[in-house]
């Protein structure tokens, strides 16, 4: 399904030439009242943001308000209200809240044909008078899912270089004794899984394959589980992940006698976490298992300022953040 997203992350620039002579620049001015009028004509896009109250992830991304407003061609105007406030309100009361912020359009004949191939996917509901766009952000908050006081959850790719580089922060602070006390970080993994298909994950077998192989690890190895990613992540895509178990202590022929049973259904796990969750980009945070995150926003919490990929003191771990 193609995200709205997506599709207003294309932006066009435009600039103007201005002449020497009189009748170039009175030719300029005619053009610029000519376009003047135009935008002043432009229909306007009526906006209800529904906001967290708690968690400023929850908010308005005024990025993502100015790119819908230019895929639909129109002017924003935009009012915020609080979920608190929407709830109360019989023509919002109805709205699925589980995600915030939740961007509501006043629904118009206009709007409805810019938007209905988006309706027709579902990227975009349908609701009596508006039209309602759930999840277009990569910060946001899971309103109905149960906290998990100081937990971080970092969701990978473990074939992602931004996942593995999102890693190697957490055992650079581990070392650096920059975790603070009473914060849990767990790696969680993104693959999707078909009951007839089977798994299928962005860089391939492989990396579906390694995730499997670290989710044993993690469970029959827990305090040798960071040292292997440490080793691992020198070259998360050589097919010599046994001589990472051996440098970090672990006995490879344990980990593969359970591959095939334990492994698989501790990955199917996490496909269905993952989907449950929504994240689909690697590396992305989960904050307390309500606050959905990335790098900026992580870096952001208390406690973890060293998920700021460009304050790194490892130069090779300072690249600038991505997403798989």
């Amino acid at each position: 399904m193609k995200k709205l997203l997506t599709v207003l992350l294309v932006f066009a620039l435009a600039g103007s030439a201005f002449a020497a002579s009189t009748a170039k620049t009175a030719k300029t001015s005619a053009k610029k009242k000519t376009a003047a009028a135009k935008t002043s004509s432009q229909k306007t896009a009526e906006f209800i943001i529904i906001e967290s109250e708690e968690y400023d992830a929850g908010k308005e991304d005024e990025q993502l308000t100015k790119g819908i407003s230019q895929f639909l061609g129109m002017e924003p105007k935009v009012t915020k209200v609080t979920v608190t406030e929407a709830k109360k309100d019989p023509k919002l009361a109805e709205l699925d809240y589980s995600f915030l912020p939740l961007y509501v359009l006043k629904k118009t004949d206009a709007i409805r044909e810019k938007l209905a191939q988006h309706i027709q996917y579902g990227v975009a509901i349908e609701k009596g008078e508006f039209i309602a766009l759930p999840k277009q952000t990569r910060r946001g908050v899971l309103t109905d899912k149960e906290a998990k006081p100081g937990v971080m959850e970092l969701f990978v790719m473990s074939q992602c270089p931004y996942g593995a580089m999102a890693e190697n922060l957490v055992i650079q602070a581990q070392k650096d004794g920059k975790v603070a006390e009473g914060k849990d970080i767990r790696v969680r993994y993104i693959v999707n899984y078909d009951e007839n298909k089977g798994f299928a994950s962005l860089h391939g077998s492989a990396e579906w394959e390694e995730n499997i192989r670290q989710l044993l690890i993690a469970k029959y190895y827990p305090k040798k589980f960071w040292k292997y990613l440490e080793i691992r992540n020198k070259d998360y895509r050589s097919s010599r992940w046994d001589k990472a178990m051996k440098e970090a202590g672990i006995n490879s022929k344990k980990i593969m006698k359970k591959f095939d049973t334990e492994g698989v259904e501790l990955l199917k796990e996490e496909a269905k976490y993952s989907k449950e969750m929504g994240v689909n980009a690697s590396p992305s945070f989960l904050w307390e298992g309500k606050v959905m995150l990335d790098f900026g926003g992580a870096s952001a919490i208390e406690g973890f300022e060293f998920l700021n990929p460009n304050a790194a003191s490892n130069a090779k771990a300072a690249a600038p953040a991505g997403s798989c």
